[in-house]
């Protein structure tokens, strides 16, 4: 009869220090989740509102740029005026770069067109992207 209270038979299923018991791979826990680059885990809708907000900043930038772009194009192509869409284009044209009118007074139409348009355009991408950046990062 084998001596059963001296020492366990076979080394792996001691519980000895020196030979630990192997880790059942079957029934061992999932591997922790990845991390975002967000910081602190809160969950699956952590930040929905802010990226939300982000891009309709983002998106409504890009549409104002846009229309002051289309404008400038029309414009330079000499369209028809008395068409409805660039009546349209125009106005909006208008409306977006209100605050920036006559900024450059030159000899050459088109060139202040060009300019006068492309300011706020530019402004509209830099200040609407750098805002959705912004608000990204929370």
């Amino acid at each position: 009869m084998p001596n059963v209270g001296a020492h366990a038979p076979y080394p792996s299923n001691s519980p000895s220090p020196y030979h630990p018991a192997q880790a059942d791979p079957y029934n061992a826990a999932p591997p922790p989740a990845p991390r975002t680059s967000r910081g602190s885990g809160r969950g699956n809708r952590r930040g929905v509102g802010a990226d939300r907000l982000a891009l309709i900043i983002h998106s409504l930038a890009d549409i104002a740029a846009g229309f002051l772009g289309l404008w400038i194009l029309l414009y330079l192509l000499e369209a028809n005026h008395a068409n409805v869409f660039v009546d349209f284009v125009h106005g909006m044209a208008d409306w977006l770069a209100g605050w920036s009118q006559d900024i450059f007074m030159m000899d050459t139409e088109g060139l202040r067109v060009f300019f006068n348009y492309g300011l706020p355009a530019l402004i509209y991408l830099a200040v609407g992207h750098g805002a959705a950046a912004w608000l990204r990062r929370l």
